[in-house]
């Protein structure tokens, strides 16, 4: 099973206060890794950090897609190269609809022109099986969604743009339990053997049709435990107090 993402020692600031105090992390292709701990443990930093959010810097550590240190490149350069980020709270972009956005996005990630009716028909396919009625590819972008919708719009991009890694970060927040049923289904018809995902979450529903390879604690800017999905367990019985 050949690399696909190495963190080593990563160290991380937003402005003089460190979040991430030295990650180690390895994702192979194939593999889907759970990252959950409490609130303001570091997980969103670590998953903006690795999709080069400028309100992030790495002080110290190394980040390798495919044997490459992208430490330096730009987001739209780490997209193009196969990295792809589902945020926990989707922006709206006004006066951008949503078909545009998909396809100049697609565009500029594969560097392949998209023909219109053809990236139509393929958009519609995957609008059906995310259950997203077809009347959103005309609203802009994100406008008067609601936070279900939201998210299934960034899964909708996820599948579109297809990539090598996938990180999700607390894509089943505000989802009532048939749209996370509908997403998890997205996800586990996304992995094949060549793409991995990184899920933040807090808790085992969108696992519902995936298999987690590896669960990871994080706490205090740290990756304290790695496990199995019995982990996932353990922490909606006990909590996190007892992870050290």
């Amino acid at each position: 099973m050949s690399n696909l993402l190495n963190i080593k020692d990563l160290k991380v600031s937003a402005g003089e206060k460190e979040i991430l105090k030295g990650i180690d992390l390895t994702v192979n292709k194939g593999e889907v890794h759970v990252i959950m701990g409490p609130n303001g443990s570091g997980k969103s930093t670590l998953l903006n950090t690795i999709m080069a959010n400028p309100n992030y810097t790495i002080t110290d550590g190394n980040i390798e897609f495919e044997g490459e240190n992208i430490n330096e490149l730009e987001a739209d350069e780490r997209a193009r190269k196969g990295i792809f980020m589902s945020f926990q709270s989707p922006e709206a972009i006004p006066g951008v609809r949503l078909q545009d956005f998909l396809r100049q996005s697609t565009q500029a990630v594969t560097g392949e022109k998209q023909s219109i009716m053809k990236f139509n028909k393929k958009l519609k396919g995957e609008m059906d099986d995310l259950k997203l009625s077809e009347a959103y590819a005309d609203r802009y972008v994100n406008v008067g969604f609601s936070g279900g919708e939201r998210k299934k719009s960034e899964m909708l991009q996820m599948k579109l743009l297809n990539p090598k890694l996938a990180m999700l970060d607390e894509t089943d927040s505000g989802l009532d339990v048939d749209a996370v049923r509908v997403v998890s289904k997205a996800i586990d018809e996304y992995l094949d053997k060549d793409k991995s995902i990184i899920i933040i979450t807090h808790h085992r529903e969108i696992l519902e049709n995936i298999k987690a390879d590896y669960v990871h604690i994080m706490k205090n800017g740290k990756l304290l435990m790695t496990g199995d999905d019995s982990l996932i367990d353990k922490i909606e019985q006990d909590g996190y107090e007892w992870v050290e």
